[in-house]
């Protein structure tokens, strides 16, 4: 069985607060064992980062800018 595992960060968690996805990491898994085929990118969020999400994950706005 082929599965993708994939995982997230955001600036919050309300999209109509206009909060915004900063990281996206996916692994496959073929039979839940790691093909070693990945995938993993920043996005600036084009906003600013809340202190809240920032101990939670460590990216800054400054960061994810460049």
């Amino acid at each position: 069985m082929r599965e993708i595992v994939i995982d997230t960060e955001t600036t919050g968690l309300e999209p109509a607060d206009g909060h915004r996805v900063v990281e996206i990491g996916a692994i496959e898994l073929f039979n839940h064992i790691p093909t070693g085929r990945i995938f993993h990118t920043y996005v600036n969020p084009e906003r600013d980062m809340p202190e809240d999400a920032l101990q939670v994950h460590g990216l800054t706005s400054a960061f994810l800018a460049e």
